[in-house]
């Protein structure tokens, strides 16, 4: 049982040393000195005209250039560190949202609150969101554990003025603290096999389906249909350590085939 045990802790401090997710980012005191203040000035967002509005069926995206050639990458080559697989991932499928999730352990003695980007909404009849787990060296994440042994939670959105709180994973909101909050049940979970390495805790995804929704009462309209921007200011997560504010939109909205074919040769001709 000792030697299994010492295996274990050998194994996991082995994964540790080659887990290079979190950046000490050491020099950061110094660079952030350099920058410009925050804007606290609670500007409203600004909506603009979409990209180019002059566009017409044909177009395709401006600035295109058939020139530019792509990098073919295998994201299981021997020769690739998983960390390239992390750094390339976060930057390139971003913005993303942010969900401060809170779980209870199963015996309800220990609370856990903890940020994910790795969050989505998936769908709304009947309201569902996805959380992905990533392996880690050692065991589970904690609200992986809780939502499996308890399979309830809340979803928290984030928005500016809670970042550092959420940062350092201290604040633990109730309802009110977060503009937009969910309350949810876990309805399926996956580990995400045929990937697992010495030391690592298993990847895996989780389905939420909501209970109830809770939004602040000067953020939303009448019958709880939409939530107000300039009240919410979401913030998303982008690569590396850097997170993005809304200062700007623009709408765009859905066309119809039936409502657009007659305008366009381009579309009568395809047909």
């Amino acid at each position: 049982m000792g030697s299994t045990s010492s295996l274990a802790t050998d194994l996991v401090k082995e994964a540790e040393a080659g887990y290079k997710i979190v950046d000490r980012a050491a020099d950061f005191a110094e660079k952030q000195a350099l920058r410009p203040d925050f804007d606290h000035s609670g500007e409203r967002i600004a909506v603009t005209k979409q990209p180019n509005p002059s566009w017409r069926y044909g177009g395709g995206a401006r600035g295109y250039d058939a020139s530019l050639k792509h990098k073919e990458v295998d994201p299981y080559a021997d020769s690739r560190p998983m960390m390239s697989n992390y750094k390339l991932l976060i930057s390139g499928i971003a913005p993303r949202p942010i969900g401060f999730i809170s779980t209870v352990s199963a015996d309800g003695k220990t609370k856990n609150l903890a940020p994910f980007s790795y969050f989505q909404v998936i769908d709304h009849d009947p309201p569902t969101f996805v959380i992905g787990f990533s392996s880690r060296p050692g065991r589970e994440k904690d609200t992986y554990r809780n939502l499996k042994e308890t399979g309830e939670c809340v979803i928290n959105t984030v928005s500016e003025n809670m970042m550092e709180a959420v940062n350092a994973t201290s604040l633990d909101p109730p309802h009110g603290e977060s503009v937009f909050s969910i309350e949810g049940k876990v309805v399926d979970t996956k580990e995400l096999g045929n990937h697992g390495k010495p030391g690592m805790s298993a990847a895996g995804v989780v389905l939420i389906q909501a209970t109830r929704f809770w939004v602040r009462e000067d953020a939303t309209n009448d019958d709880a249909s939409h939530i107000e921007l300039d009240k919410l200011r979401p913030v998303a997560q982008l690569g590396g350590m850097a997170y993005g504010r809304i200062t700007s939109t623009f709408e765009l909205p859905r066309k119809r085939w039936a409502d657009e074919q007659g305008k366009s040769a381009l579309l009568l001709g395809l047909e």
